[in-house]
């Protein structure tokens, strides 16, 4: 459709932005990876264009900050564009961060990390609008409210919204190991009671040992904590407990047998590597052994 058109059709009028002057959002929860769904993407705009346009807001410095479309704009820029197909709307900051929370929870994979902040910055940009309300006068209750509200609009109860927003107490560190699935949602929501400080303290030992708490462990470093009683010898001795229906294993450090893995080979699959390599290597010896029984 012309512009015409669109007017007549009460549709929103869809310019061509530089992106050059296209800024970030301020704190995005969303990470905006290069992997090959990013490759498809560009593929795609560079053959049909984009489908959909970003959704932008204007800046008070001329220039705009993007509410809705970050891999969209990412996706041009990799396939050579110097503008984006983009509708432009006046917002204010806390219609600007919902819009930007729902449109990327649309997504079909969402990191643990990125619920927690996007959660955490609607249920904050929903407190404030509820501040210029009769909400005002009973502040527990109107958190209460929002975290009802927040869950119910996607399928997650008031606790659920609680638990996800608590990740955010989490160190980087740590988060990163709950985005890559080796720790726990329930232990990680445990985990995020400990003091920072703390929590490097069992960041060190989860690398020496190769082992993340699981959900009791996690319980029990916590009430350490809050008793404040929690130190380097009760973290090593917490994490060092037999886990229920635990089997003898053998500890590698990660680091140790890093330099032998191929950069190719994800974490998640070390330990399958390890074990072909194992296999190869037994074979191998199975054949120098039959070769010195045939001399």
């Amino acid at each position: 459709m012309n512009d015409a058109e669109r007017k007549e059709n009460k549709l929103p009028r869809i310019y061509d932005i530089p992106l050059s002057e296209i800024d970030d959002f301020p704190d995005h929860p969303f990470k905006v990876k290069l992997d090959e769904d990013m490759d498809q993407l560009v593929q795609s705009i560079k053959e049909r264009g984009i489908i959909t346009p970003v959704t932008l807001r204007p800046k008070e410095d001329g220039r705009y900050e993007i509410v809705s479309g970050h891999r969209r704009r990412k996706a041009c820029e990799l396939a050579g564009f110097d503008t984006v197909k983009a509708e432009v709307r006046e917002m204010t900051r806390d219609e600007a961060i919902i819009l930007m929370v729902e449109s990327n929870l649309q997504r079909s994979v969402i990191l643990p990390s990125e619920k927690a902040f996007s959660y955490k910055m609607r249920l904050e940009a929903m407190n404030r609008q509820g501040q210029r309300s009769d909400l005002t006068s009973t502040p527990v209750v109107s958190k209460s409210r929002s975290n009802e509200e927040l869950g119910s609009e996607h399928g997650e109860s008031r606790e659920q919204v609680r638990r996800y927003i608590r990740l955010t107490e989490l160190i980087p560190e740590l988060l990163d190991l709950v985005d890559e699935g080796r720790i726990a949602f329930r232990p990680a929501v445990e985990l995020s009671y400990l003091q920072k400080e703390e929590q490097s303290a069992l960041l060190e030992q989860i690398a020496y040992a190769d082992a993340t708490p699981s959900l009791a462990q996690a319980i029990k470093l916590k009430r350490f904590s809050q008793d404040g009683k929690l130190n380097n010898e009760v973290i090593e001795s917490i994490m060092s407990e037999e886990k229920p229906n635990q089997r003898e294993k053998i500890n590698i450090k990660y680091a140790e047998a890093r330099r032998f893995i191929p950069a190719s080979i994800p974490y998640e699959k070390t330990g399958e590597y390890i074990l072909k390599a194992l296999e190869y290597y037994h074979r191998y010896q199975e054949r120098q052994k039959s070769r010195n029984d045939a001399r």
